[in-house]
């Protein structure tokens, strides 16, 4: 896709510029009880470190995930210009994993290994502070209290009862928890772990991992996760994810084109160019204009709550459905995850809006098209505007680092709510919405673009910039994919992994995470504007289920006629 100017989301100081700013800095008071202050940075490790590494062969589709731990040169580390923007008031983002086991957990055990683990990560061991010149917040190393990051709530004996009453616990225990922020109080690391001794429909006890967004994006925080855990077929190696693959092949037979191979691919090249150009500029146009202008057309019930502080909770509900099925439609329509996810999405609320509001004009008995009602406003087509987050390591080149943080940008993408006769129609017009963003420079622009606006103008402009970009749009869609094998923290063996997010300003966040031959739908959403979201989860795997069937069949017939 060509080469593209990123602005660098960890702008690191030099070692003796920190140390000659190091008494500058003061810890963050916000809400710490008695008065009491952050506990202090703890001395710094030996010099010697150990660097994460993942092995990769160019041939190859898959890489391991290795121990991410730290370098810890550095005593302190700034936030990206996306990390400060999720601690702004406004932007308080927070990611929940939602981690099924197959036995039961000793916290004794989780927390004997979690230094050796997890607290390996530099930002899970340390605080944020502010320094008193410039306001630059950091990232300083300090003592973990691991009792108050554990926590191991009482369970009611009602809930243990049956699997799906363990279900319903679980599912509000986490809506209870995004009534409540992590920043709140700064005085220790953004994170906690809940462990709850519960039986479900699909694991035997659960743990939720909650995070705040600023230690990192989804990417980041899936490698800090898989670097603590192993395959459980092999307790030595380390999990496995999918990686593009590569296209040494492809070089290798243009260099022994000829001379008219090398003129059409020259050609070809200034076409590909000139189009990256039209759609980059096109859409960051559409995003300009987008922030003035309604975010839905056919329904006026729903909008975002833009420029609002009141802290509203989230349900987040969830299904786990068939990867093979994914794969089968990926394949028979030659494009990607991605695309089948969309589209199912899309025909699933299709589905719940004509449940509630009535995408089709109703019939009465004399076969009189019946007065439309403007309050339950039917419509034959609905146009919803979403948003696609996008991660710019991948376009980039995804690499692990042993510095995370976020590098995320996002996309605009239009979704047409109607009924189709063919399921596959849902598919192929996601395709083609998202094949043409693939080709177009969209989601560097828009991350590129905020830490601009941040280095220049400052944080409140970056904020109020990117908080309006976001809430333009009542739908965002997040795909992270997850090990290809089943892995194991210590010897806890894991069912599967559930992720999304809350502090969000869209009504409605639609995550998918796969996990070995599984994946995750998960919708965290704001049920003012969503007060049936079980039945959207319903619908939205319904018409995978509808899809998958149509491919079958579609298959079943070709070969019959061969």
């Amino acid at each position: 896709m060509g080469e593209s100017v990123i602005w660098p989301c960890n702008d690191m100081e030099s070692d003796e510029d920190i140390k000659l700013r190091k008494q500058s800095l003061k810890p963050i008071q916000t809400k710490i009880p008695n008065g009491t202050s952050p506990p202090p940075p703890s001395p710094p490790p030996p010099s010697s470190s150990s660097s994460s590494s993942s092995s990769s062969s160019s041939s190859e589709e898959e890489y391991d995930i290795c121990d991410e731990e730290e370098s810890d040169k550095e005593e302190e580390m700034p936030l990206s210009p996306t990390s400060r923007l999720f601690q702004e008031p406004k932007l308080n983002l927070h990611v929940v994993s939602i981690i099924g086991l197959k036995s039961k957990i000793d916290p004794v055990d989780v927390k004997a290994n979690l230094p050796d683990t997890l607290l390996k990560n530099y930002r899970f061991s340390s605080v944020l502070v502010e320094d008193e010149e410039d306001g630059i917040m950091k990232w300083v190393r300090t003592k973990v209290d691991l009792d108050k990051h554990v926590i191991i709530p009482e369970v009611d004996e009602s809930a243990r009862s049956t699997r799906t009453s363990g279900d319903k616990f679980i599912e509000d225990y986490v809506h209870d928890l995004t009534k409540t922020y992590l920043n709140d109080e700064m005085s220790r690391p953004l994170w906690d772990l809940h462990i709850l001794d519960i039986k479900t429909s699909e694991a035997e006890s659960t743990a939720i991992l909650r995070v705040h967004h600023s230690l990192g994006d989804g990417i980041s925080l899936m490698s800090v996760l898989l670097s603590c855990t192993r395959q459980t077929s092999d307790p030595k190696a380390s999990p496995t994810l999918i990686t593009n693959k590569s296209n040494t092949n492809r070089k290798s037979e243009i260099e022994k084109g000829g001379f008219a191979t090398k003129l059409l691919l020259f050609l070809f090249g200034i076409w590909w160019f000139l189009r990256l150009f039209l759609n980059t500029t096109i859409d960051l146009l559409v995003v300009a204009v987008s922030m003035f202008l309604y975010p839905n057309k056919g329904l006026p019930k729903i909008k975002g709550r833009p420029g609002t502080t009141q802290r509203t909770s989230r349900r987040i509900v969830f299904k786990n459905v068939s990867l093979d099925d994914l794969k089968l439609v990926k394949n028979t329509l030659n494009t990607t995850i991605n695309v089948v996810v969309v589209g199912a999405t899309q025909a699933g609320l299709s589905m719940y809006y004509d449940r509630r509001y009535g995408l089709e004009s109703k019939i009465d008995a004399e076969g009189q098209n019946e007065k439309e009602n403007k309050d339950s406003n039917p419509k034959k087509l609905i146009r919803l505007r979403s948003v696609v987050i996008v991660s710019v390591r991948q376009l980039v080149g995804f690499q692990l680092s042993n510095k995370i943080g976020n590098w995320i940008g996002y996309a605009l993408l239009p979704l047409n709510i109607k009924l189709r006769d063919d399921p596959l129609d849902y598919v192929r017009e996601a395709k083609a919405n998202l094949d043409r963003k693939r080709h177009s420079l969209e989601a560097i622009c828009t991350f590129g673009t905020i830490g601009l606006v941040y280095k220049i103008f400052g944080i409140k402009l970056a904020s109020a910039l990117f908080r309006r970009s976001s809430s333009s749009s009542s739908i965002a869609f997040s795909n992270l994919v997850g090990p290809l094998e089943e892995i194991n923290f210590h010897g806890y063996s894991i069912s599967y992994v559930a992720s999304s997010t809350y502090g969000q300003p869209v009504e409605l966040m639609v995550s998918f995470q796969s996990y070995m031959d599984k994946m995750s739908i998960v919708l965290s959403g704001d049920e003012d504007f969503f007060p049936e979201l079980h039945e959207l989860c319903d619908d939205i795997t319904e018409s995978l289920r509808r899809i998958t069937n149509s491919v079958k069949e579609k298959e079943a017939v070709k070969e019959k006629d061969i």
